[in-house]
């Protein structure tokens, strides 16, 4: 198997609800595996998610997981996820997806380097960067 890098977030008892937006802005097959299923005595957090691993259609994963108490949480803390790419449509689909209820920080439009780029904040803490690269977005 070849070496990947894969963005690895952490949520405060909303990893699950997150998730499943990402499935449903990027599609693909979502595995969530609960704190009860791994530690039978979790007691409060036995339904929050221990791990979460999201395999996309475009071939993106995404592994999330809920912060167990007491562990330090810091959303968003010195880090984007960034999409780009050269595919104008599936693009600004994500983009749409992604800024339902997010803190848009930079629209998504043509930039003085010729592409189309926009940063976000999303409903749940995450910072994502999309790029549209300048010779698609002459169509």
């Amino acid at each position: 198997m070849a070496t990947r890098l894969n963005p690895y977030l952490n949520f405060d008892a909303t990893c699950r609800e997150a998730m499943e937006f990402y499935r449903s802005v990027f599609g693909g097959e979502l595995v969530i595996n609960t704190f009860g299923e791994a530690m039978p005595d979790a007691g409060d957090i036995a339904d929050q998610v221990m791990h979460a691993s999201l395999e996309t259609d475009a071939g993106y994963t995404i592994f999330a997981s809920d912060s167990p108490p007491g562990a330090p949480k810091v959303e968003g803390a010195g880090m984007s996820i960034s999409i780009s790419g050269d595919e104008p449509e599936r693009l600004r689909g994500y983009w749409e997806a992604l800024a339902e209820g997010a803190d848009v920080v930079m629209p998504l439009e043509k930039q003085m380097w010729g592409d189309e780029f926009g940063m976000l904040t999303d409903r749940f803490g995450t910072p994502w960067m999309v790029n549209i690269a300048g010779d698609a977005t002459q169509g």
